[in-house]
């Protein structure tokens, strides 16, 4: 039992110290996230990657500037595009099944969550990612964690995913240009299904008035 409490102790130590030293991190001028003190940066081919060791897994952050000459997102379903591809590039390259993906909303920006599950024959290995992006910029978050920590890793997890603090400045238009959704099903069949069928009452009243009118002559 003494041995019990002393393990557990141990234990709450190692958390506590965790939550002592994470840190915010300023990634650029927009974009904020707790790291812990000991994390290291690498500046490589336009990225800047943030990474360190945390009490239950590996966390990574990178900022990865996009090609200049891309061309502007103009509709919410060209960001869509964008992210489904980002991710079926990362399954592509770790070989591995994306699983709870889903949008989330991080200040006024449009996310994708998910996490990537790996097996290279030592066991399951996942991946929490959060991806943002805007068009100049695609920020990644990462949690590296084996399936054997899972039941482990949520606090810490959830310390490091909603420390992400993003400027006001960012607004959904530095994603892409509009919000219009365009007509609804309903909108397009009163304009476009609708019209010809007002017509045509219209001609029917004419009809039936001139018909009226000759019957009143004769």
């Amino acid at each position: 039992m003494k041995k019990l409490t002393i393990i557990l102790c141990i234990t709450l130590f190692g958390i506590n110290s965790f939550a002592q030293t994470l840190k915010p991190v300023k990634i650029d001028s927009l974009v904020t996230v707790s790291l812990p003190e000991d994390y290291q940066k690498k500046d490589t081919l336009g990225q800047q990657i943030y990474s360190a060791n945390s009490a239950y897994g590996y966390m990574v952050v990178i900022r990865a500037e996009n090609a200049k000459g891309n061309t502007a997102l103009k509709k919410e379903k060209d960001l869509n595009k964008v992210l489904k591809d980002y991710i079926k590039g990362i399954k592509g390259q770790a070989e591995g099944s994306a699983q709870n993906v889903r949008d989330t909303t991080i200040g006024h920006l449009k996310a994708k969550t998910f996490t990537l599950q790996t097996d290279q024959g030592e066991g399951i290995k996942l991946r929490n990612f959060i991806i943002i992006y805007t068009q100049e910029v695609t920020y990644t978050f990462e949690y590296f964690y084996e399936e054997m920590r899972k039941d482990l890793v949520n606090d810490e997890y959830k310390a490091f995913s909603s420390s992400i603090k993003l400027s006001p400045q960012l607004q959904r238009n530095d994603q892409y240009l509009t919000d219009a959704k365009g007509l609804s099903t309903g909108a397009k069949v009163a304009i476009f299904g609708g019209g010809p069928i007002i017509i045509l009452v219209i001609i029917i009243a004419m009809v039936r008035r001139k018909k009226r009118k000759q019957e009143e002559e004769a």
